[in-house]
């Protein structure tokens, strides 16, 4: 099963996508961190879903210069690439 996060605020330039990366596999997760063209970050990921609450707080934290304001998980699954890598678009 696949989750998509939207991540709103402060989160572009500021190391956000590498944070969530670096996090993400950590945590086992597959999938990927994209800037989006209105300022958010989108985070697409698929594992263990008990992974998800500890990937959600990290996105709520985000890094030193980040300033989140919001963070919207999908109440569908979403497609995510294959695979055990976690890849920065």
């Amino acid at each position: 099963m696949s989750t998509r996060f939207l991540v709103s605020g402060m989160v572009q330039g500021v190391g956000f996508r590498w944070f969530v990366a670096r996090h993400a596999r950590s945590l086992g997760l597959a999938g990927y961190a994209r800037n989006l063209p209105d300022g958010r970050v989108e985070v697409v990921v698929s594992g263990p879903d008990e992974a998800l609450p500890a990937l959600e707080q990290l996105l709520r934290a985000g890094p030193a210069n980040a300033q989140v304001e919001r963070v919207e998980r999908s109440p569908e699954p979403v497609s995510a690439p294959a695979g055990k890598s976690f890849d920065i678009i």
